[in-house]
């Protein structure tokens, strides 16, 4: 470093710098036109109105159905979840859809919420749905029997609240039949 003086550095960073402009320069002479399509002319207007024409029939249809589909989101969880009060998340999905969507939070929340009144005055917090498919399980042998105890547990609960409905009436004595049999069958297979 001793044989180069203060002001060497100064040149070379000088030297680069000017061979930077002329390469710069040299590629700027050589560069050809850009296009910013693959198309032209009549060609090019014939395509945008084409795609114009699928954005303004195709995205609003897309939009509706997918508001829709967030909108009824509620009544298919309560749906799911045997929700007591269903029909009515159900209407309050379907305001909503009329009022653009301020009732939509409440009827969410709606949804998730465990209806204790409901079970306090009725017995139970599950939607007739509920009853009807474990009854078409308790038919065909498709309940477990975890879930035949839960069943049994939820319509003494609603006896012993008050009168059951004929066809929850016998339901229970179904289930009581089933669970007695259940039973008896695990006591042949525990002594054996």
């Amino acid at each position: 470093m001793h044989w180069m003086t203060t002001s060497e550095p100064h040149r070379a960073a000088a030297g680069r710098r000017l061979l930077a402009i002329l390469l710069a320069a040299a590629s700027a002479g050589t560069a050809s036109t850009a296009q910013a399509a693959f198309l032209s002319g009549e060609v090019l207007d014939s395509a945008a109105n084409v795609v114009a024409w699928i954005v303004l029939i195709f995205v609003p249809i897309i939009v509706i159905v997918l508001f829709w589909l967030v909108h009824v989101l509620p009544e298919k969880i309560a749906h799911k979840k045997h929700h007591p009060q269903f029909a009515a998340i159900k209407t309050l999905c379907l305001l909503s859809l009329v009022f653009g969507g301020l009732l939509w939070p409440i009827a969410w929340l709606w949804a998730y919420t465990k209806p204790v009144g409901y079970k306090m005055a009725y017995g139970t917090d599950k939607h007739e749905d509920y009853f009807l498919e474990n009854e078409e399980k308790l038919r065909a042998n498709e309940l477990s029997d975890e879930d035949l105890l839960r069943l049994r547990s939820e319509l003494d609960g609603m006896r012993a609240g008050g009168k059951l409905p004929s066809h929850l009436e016998r339901l229970h004595g179904e289930v009581a039949a089933r669970s007695a049999e259940r039973a008896a069958k695990a006591q042949v297979e525990r002594s054996a």
